[in-house]
């Protein structure tokens, strides 16, 4: 068990008035004790408590190798997994519930509990931890940053062939990720050619190659647990004046979202800086999507980079910066780095260039 999580965890829910939190995420039930587990449809939960006695509840299916120093509850499926869950809580004033957790388990917990007992959402008592990355979090992900560098250069390299559709891209990625010492794609990666790159998510096909596309590459991989995530936007033997000027734009937005982040500056006035710039030119409507988000081990976690988030960063915050323009029926451009909110700035993560690149 990581003590300093789990004791920043605590505090959270102290603030909050919560006695109890039901974590249900199997990536934050890692997160805090340092045991990896996927446990399809059985029920699979950690149960914090301010009073220190935590309880690990594991169907008798799962695998354990390591010792926990926690107390486990196990069940197997002829059991009320649930109703040993309220056993536990049968003291509790108000249980937080992790947003992941289903309702076929939340309704039988809440059917055994004490009348007095209440249930509030409380994941942001994780996710508000999560967001702040420590050392060793924050080596993972610019090492995993890195390898994502290498792994879209190799990628680029393939598309400059014009031989192969958007499918056969797309398949040889995980192999590549690997080669690098990842375990494989942090999430679908997207290739869009043409006006195929026009659609933010874009599931790959059969699509080939013509000279004057576009070509949108999002892609990551994951390096020891930790996520990485980056988009390039290059073109096909040559470029039009409309995409050089939209590509230039996109960039222009990219960097001074980037340029402005440093403690205490607002989610919200970061993703207007990118946002004004695109509109400005005249192509706001085509920008339909928040400006970045958070990752680590997951590749989306809780914050927005995006108007409905006031929060202020704060160091050791790690988020994607992707302004876009997607015209319908012709191309789309996208620019993705990930940043590190540090002391005074931020440190971006990606390295690959972001000058326009025309290849093949």
């Amino acid at each position: 068990m990581n003590l300093i999580r789990v004791n920043n965890v605590l505090k959270q829910m102290e603030e909050r008035g919560m006695d109890h939190l039901i974590i249900s995420d199997p990536s934050s039930i890692n997160y805090l004790i340092g045991y990896d587990n996927h446990p399809g449809e059985r029920m699979y939960a950690l149960v914090l408590s301010l009073d220190g006695h935590h309880t690990l509840f594991l169907n008798r299916l799962f695998y354990l190798d390591q010792e926990l120093d926690l107390n486990i509850i196990w069940y197997d499926d002829t059991e009320d997994g649930p109703a040993k869950i309220a056993e536990v809580l049968k003291e509790a004033h108000c249980v937080g519930i992790d947003k992941n957790w289903e309702a076929r388990f939340l309704m039988r917990v809440m059917e055994l509990a004490n009348e007095e007992c209440c249930f509030e959402l409380g994941s942001i008592c994780v996710d508000y931890v999560r967001m702040h990355k420590d050392e060793e979090e924050i080596d993972l992900m610019r090492q995993s940053s890195l390898l994502n560098d290498q792994a879209i250069d190799q990628v680029i390299q393939l598309c400059a062939q014009g031989n192969l559709t958007e499918k056969q891209v797309a398949k040889q990625l995980d192999g590549i990720f690997q080669s690098l010492g990842c375990s494989g794609n942090s999430f679908e990666p997207i290739v869009g050619y043409g006006a195929n790159g026009a659609d933010g998510h874009h599931g790959c096909d059969d699509s080939t190659l013509k000279p004057g596309d576009s070509i949108v590459i999002d892609m990551g991989g994951l390096y020891q647990g930790y996520c990485s995530d980056m988009t390039r936007t290059v073109f096909y033997k040559e470029v039009s004046d409309k995409q050089r000027e939209v590509y230039e734009l996109v960039k222009k937005a990219n960097e001074a979202a980037e340029a402005m982040i440093k403690p205490g500056v607002r989610l919200c006035d970061i993703d207007k800086t990118a946002r004004d710039i695109i509109s400005e030119a005249g192509y706001g409507p085509n920008f339909n999507h928040r400006l970045g988000h958070f990752i680590g081990r997951d590749v989306h976690e809780y914050g927005d980079v995006s108007a409905s988030f006031d929060m202020p960063v704060e160091p050791g915050m790690i988020f994607s910066i992707e302004p876009g323009i997607y015209i319908q029926g012709e191309f789309g451009v996208r620019i993705e780095d990930l940043v590190l909110v540090t002391e005074d700035g931020c440190e971006v993560l990606n390295h690959y260039p972001k000058d326009l690149m025309i290849i093949g």
